[in-house]
């Protein structure tokens, strides 16, 4: 039974996810401004729909971690199978955030056993819940796997077994954006561009190829290149990026997921370290 703490937590996952979901123009991936495509319009609603679908799994994903206690081989087991069960879920709620679900889903789990605890600490607990295997998992390998063997790809379970580095990248570049004097959603975008730089994204590998996966990576360097979001050069380049990905039909969703990561372990409190008073 999950607690209000458990809540909480999930609660502020998915406001990362919805925040992440309100931003535009993200390059390739589906913009809330834009009323006059019909069929975009209901992909963006769906995925908002669907996004506080995962509200229930977090949270006991997040009371299973506080009644475990440590990153376990039972808490991974018992994660994967509330994740599994939250995917039915928000399958019925309109579909997508897969990916998010496995970012969030460890992230709010390593929260919960380390309440307070610095963003870095919070990705290290992860990392550790990652490190085990998920015995009850179907054998059939996902999209995401396959297509990682087959490039030699990190994927989603290599980025979590790394600590997640691009989520730890992406609350670099909020804070450097924020004190260059970037507002919020610009600090945001230059997060996801840095992370659309170099993540080896599966959802691309898969729809474009490595060919593919390198253009857009090129996008998101010559973006932040030019300034980044708050600059007249940067902005263009953004908005050159984001049409050149729709008329392909391709999406960056993996870095969208870890950029909703980030956002969920910047929103969280940290304690106040007794040594530096």
């Amino acid at each position: 039974m999950s607690s209000r703490e458990d809540e909480a937590l999930a609660l502020a996952a998915v406001d990362a996810l919805t925040g992440q979901l309100a931003l535009a123009p993200k390059p390739g991936l589906p913009d809330p401004r834009d009323l006059g495509a019909r069929a975009t319009r209901q992909d963006h609603c769906s995925l908002r729909w669907s996004a506080k679908a995962l509200a229930p799994g977090l949270a006991a994903m997040a009371a299973a971690a506080r009644r475990t206690g440590e990153p376990s081989p039972r808490l991974r087991t018992e994660l994967g199978a509330i994740g599994r069960c939250t995917e039915h879920s928000v399958g019925l709620a309109g579909g997508g955030h897969r990916g998010a679900l496995w970012t969030l889903g460890l992230l709010v789990a390593a929260a919960a056993l380390a309440p307070g605890a610095r963003p870095g600490d919070v990705a290290l607990a992860a990392k550790k819940i990652a490190a085990h295997s998920d015995k009850r998992a179907p054998r059939r390998p996902s999209r995401g796997s396959s297509v990682s063997a087959k490039y030699g790809a990190a994927g989603a379970r290599g980025e979590a077994r790394a600590g997640f580095p691009h989520v730890r990248r992406a609350l670099d570049a909020l804070a450097t954006s924020r004190r260059a004097g970037a507002d919020e959603a610009e600090a945001r975008l230059d997060a996801l561009l840095t992370v659309m730089s170099t993540l080896q994204d599966t959802e691309l590998l898969h729809t474009a190829g490595p060919l593919g996966l390198r253009h857009v990576q090129a996008g998101a360097r010559e973006v932040l290149a030019a300034g980044g979001t708050t600059t007249e050069a940067g902005r263009a380049a953004l908005l050159a990026l984001d049409a050149d990905l729709h008329a392909r039909a391709w999406s960056p969703r993996g870095s969208a997921g870890l950029l909703a990561g980030a956002l969920f372990l910047d929103a969280l409190p940290v304690k106040a370290d007794p040594r530096a008073a």
